[in-house]
């Protein structure tokens, strides 16, 4: 919420933010995420938070729950982290709607994980020279 730069959009973010998840399949996530959290809101000026807010959520089209906090001072944390906590732990252990097969892989072990880093670290990366 921070007016960083005027020119960019936070609606349109997190817009892009939802449309994100959904190209990644996580529906689940998308569905059962019901609550808004502004953040930064100690960047905003407090005449100015009521009419933000309110923008935010009418062109944002939410109909849930909004939190206004902000990560820096703490402010309005507290409400927020009950319902939050409650929703991870459903999603802890929620299955996919259509899961990805590339993860049903079987971890790799210790011992193949190490020969794989001393690979990765004879890789010699070539910077342009112009």
């Amino acid at each position: 919420m921070a007016p960083f730069d005027e020119t960019v959009d936070p609606v349109a973010q997190a817009k892009a933010i939802v449309a994100e998840l959904k190209k990644i399949r996580a529906r689940a996530l998308v569905r059962q995420a019901a609550r808004l959290v502004l953040n930064k809101m100690d960047m905003v000026e407090s005449q100015d938070r009521e009419r933000r807010v309110k923008d935010f959520v009418k062109r944002f089209k939410w109909k849930g729950p909004v939190f206004q906090i902000s990560a820096l001072t703490h402010e309005g944390c507290e409400p927020c982290r009950a319902p939050c906590s409650s929703m991870w732990a459903a999603l802890k252990n929620a299955v996919p709607d259509d899961p990805d097969p590339r993860f049903d892989a079987a971890p790799v072990p210790p011992h193949a994980m190490s020969s794989v880093l001393q690979r990765a670290r004879r890789i010699v990366v070539k910077a342009p020279a112009w």
